[in-house]
């Protein structure tokens, strides 16, 4: 959809000023998307990132595929990805051994904490 600048100001010559309701340039609506990735390569990468800097995408990457071909390149993939994560202040975790979602400031990802087992005592009750 074009917006024609030089039709809507000759339109709208003799006012003094005019007012351009940005809302009805982009009648879409901003819903959470939540959108699966495969990552297979380093060029994968930068489409999640790009995802995730929109703001309103919370990203599910597959890493089987890259963690069985090049550990190394993951790791670095993987660093990238958090790197940019606290840029835009948001959340990532691993979920299982091949899963790991990332979200945008908005969202943010449970890590539970590992409970300590509590020492068993005998109380001797008087």
């Amino acid at each position: 959809m074009a917006f024609d600048l030089k039709k809507f100001f000759k339109k709208h010559e003799e006012e003094e000023y005019v007012e351009i309701d940005l809302d009805s340039l982009n009648p879409q609506e901003e819903k959470i998307l939540v959108r699966p990735f495969v990552l297979k390569h380093m060029d994968d990468l930068q489409d999640i990132l790009n995802a995730l800097r929109e703001g309103y995408t919370i990203v599910v990457i597959d890493i089987k595929p890259m963690k069985t071909k090049d550990l190394i390149e993951l790791k670095r993939a993987i660093a990238k990805l958090k790197k940019t994560v606290d840029a835009i202040e948001g959340s990532i975790a691993g979920f299982g051994e091949n899963i790991v979602i990332a979200t945008p400031s908005f969202a943010h990802v449970h890590k539970p904490t590992e409970k300590k087992k509590k020492e068993k005592t005998d109380f001797i009750g008087v």
